[in-house]
Formats: C-alpha cells, structure tokens, sequence
C-alpha cells in the first residue's frame, strides 16, 4: 500500500508535527509512505497564504504534481491550514483517491481552534451555522478580520461539501468524536472515528529513581493552566518542578525565586523530559482547556508515572480517577490542593500499584504495537468504499 501523508508545518515546531514524523517512522516499517509538506509563512507573504487558503490553487497543483509522481492509494492528511488550505481535500477527490484526516484540535468548529477565548472555555460557535460571536470576540488572533476570514473558509467549504468529501476523520478521543457528530459541520457521523496519538517506549532509564516532587512539562502559558498551578502550590511545602518555555516564563521564574518549593528547570529536549517524569512523583496537567491528545500525558504513562490533571475534554477519559492518577475539578485551585495531598497521603504500595496502573494505560492504548493495526483497519475501510 501507498500512503501520502500532507501536513502543514507550524511556524514553530509543536506536538502535531511530531506526531506526523512519528507516525511516518511507524508507518514505514509495513508500507510505502511519503511525506508531502507545506510551511506557514511569517510577514507578508504568510499574510497572502492566510488569504489564499479558502482556494490555494498552488497547493493543489502541488498536490497533483505529488499523486501523478507516485500514485498512492491512500492520502492522509493531518494539518491544512493554512499554507494548504482546504482545496487539498478536492484534489484527492478529484483524482479518486480515498481520503482520511487527522483532527487535533477543533477549528472545524470555531476559529479559536481550542474552544478557548480569554482563559474560558468558549463553546458557542460548535452548533452555529457561522460563528458570529467568534468574530466578534476577535477569538482567532485577536483580529476581527482574521477571525471572519478563518470563519468564512470553513463555512465556504462546508456549503460546497469540501468537509464530506473526506472518508474518514480520525479523532484522538471519545470526547472530540462526540462533539464533532453533535456539531452543525454537517458531516456524516459515521465518518468519525478514534485514533489515539502514541509514543515510543523509553529506552535506558530503568535505573531512575522516585523522587518527592510534582512536575509540570509544557507550555508556560494561561490555557495551560500555569497561575492556577503556581497558586495551588505557592503557599505549601509540597516540591514541585516546572519545565517548559512561553509567554509566561518571566512570572514562572520570578515565582520561583520567591517560592523555596517552586523550582523551574527551563525547557527540555525529549531525553530530558522523559528523565525528569521518571522521577517525579506525579505530573500535574491542569489544563483550563479540553486539549487534544497531549503527548505529554502519553509519555507520562510510558515512565510508569501517574497523573494529576483537570476533569476536563481528553483528560476525562485519559485519567482514571483513583486508578493512573487523579482528577480535580477544572479551575479550582482548592481542590487542586486536596488532590495533591491526597495523593501524598496514599501509602508506598499504593502508588506503586498507581504506577503500574499508569503503565498498562501507555501499553493498552498508545503504544505503537497497537497502531499498525488501528491504521490497517482504517486504511482498509476507505479503500473497500
């Protein structure tokens, strides 16, 4: 079988494009696979791709340059906006080719693409014909054009049936399946489908010890739920270790030199963030929005390491409550709190059981032995259409 995988790099490097490369390393081992990329601009010039991506003919000549090249059988695309754009979908068709598309997040719905607008959950514009109040709550960009015009060009092609022209979208939970079937994007549900996100198990760190701290790894940011956490643990003798960069790193760092038990330790390369959530005591993930799949969490459960995280979107169904971690109402800084002492007050025998817990989660769901067959089956489906 030959798979064409498309993906529309961010204009920087985040977790999508590393589960792109992963899945092609992945994908490689059973069958033929190529990589079709496109890049988002900065300046002008990503100014008139932004433009450009309700009807991107130079991304559809691209396209058809790369199928007539190798004539795949499947076209998997992950990312379009929005270098692409969603001509890309109609190529495919045009040239007959069955066509499955990765969702990561929920931009198919509101132009916020997180469901997020001001550190609030925002899910207004996800059973409206046109997001209106999107556009004017400025949720994209904080621009009242770009929200309209982002808006416009999902709606454009809903009504000309670009969206049901995929043969399958794959979702990374039961949550974004739910939601996406109960939406007004007009797609036939049977078309949505769960697909986990994966990663590799850890090789050479066996020999790490526990030690008696929380960590946190991700972007310093608001949705990330940075302040909530810093203001759980602030006022406590409880450790806890922050890893990561973005617009928040200044308050982290000077919050950290305030507070004795609040250490930040800067961005990690891979090695380094698998070596520190194999000593941690737990993660915290207190993520104010639903997310997608954080690899992250995934990583997490492959170093045996359980999670406390917001009772929220993928973080519902990821954690178990009492099982591989914990859960704590979404927002509330308190039960934050009386989570994390709960979890110090379970006695050596019953985190462990936690951890291992933790692990069959990584090992049942999102380890690559599983995913071969996921695509298989999927592959398959769309191409007995």
């Amino acid at each position: 079988m030959k798979i064409l995988q498309i993906h529309t790099k961010y204009q920087n490097f985040g977790g999508e494009d590393t589960t792109v490369l992963q899945e092609k390393e992945l994908l490689s081992v059973s069958y033929e696979v190529e990589l079709l990329f496109f890049q988002n601009k900065k300046g002008i010039i990503g100014f008139f791709q932004f433009l450009c991506s309700i009807w991107n003919i130079s991304a559809s000549k691209n396209l058809a340059k790369k199928i007539k090249e190798i004539n795949p059988d499947v076209i998997h695309i992950h990312n379009w906006h929005f270098a692409a754009g969603p001509i890309i979908i109609r190529t495919c068709n045009r040239y007959k080719i069955p066509v499955v598309m990765t969702i990561q997040n929920f931009r198919l719905l509101c132009p916020s693409a997180l469901l997020l607008h001001k550190n609030a959950l925002f899910t207004e514009s996800v059973n409206k014909n046109f997001p209106w109040l999107a556009v004017k709550k400025k949720v994209y960009r904080n621009s009242f054009l770009q929200t309209f015009w982002l808006a416009f060009v999902v709606w454009f092609h809903k009504n000309i049936g670009t969206w049901n022209k995929v043969d399958k979208y794959l979702c990374l939970t039961a949550f974004a399946v739910d939601l996406y079937k109960n939406s007004s994007l007009g797609v036939d549900a049977n078309k949505f489908t769960i697909k986990p996100n994966f990663t590799y198990l850890p090789q050479g760190l066996d020999d790490i010890k526990r030690e008696n701290h929380f960590l946190f790894i991700g972007r310093l940011s608001e949705e990330k739920g940075i302040k909530l956490l810093i203001n759980a643990f602030e006022n406590s003798s409880i450790k806890l270790k922050i890893a990561g960069t973005g617009p928040l790193e200044d308050f982290v760092k000077e919050c950290s030199n305030k507070c004795k038990n609040i250490e930040y330790i800067g961005n990690l390369d891979k090695l380094g963030v698998l070596n520190q959530l194999k000593k941690c005591n737990a993660l915290v993930f207190p993520s104010i929005w639903y997310e997608g799949m954080p690899l992250t969490i995934i990583e997490s459960f492959a170093c045996s390491t359980p999670i406390i995280s917001s009772n929220l979107g993928a973080m519902s169904s990821m954690i178990v409550h009492g099982e591989n971690g914990f859960h704590f109402e979404a927002g509330n800084e308190k039960n934050l709190k009386e989570v994390v002492l709960k979890f110090n007050s379970l006695s050596e025998t019953e985190k462990k059981q936690m951890e291992q817990n933790a692990f069959e989660s990584y090992k049942f769901n999102y380890s690559p032995e599983l995913q071969l067959d996921y695509f298989e089956s999927i592959y398959n489906k769309v191409l007995k259409k």
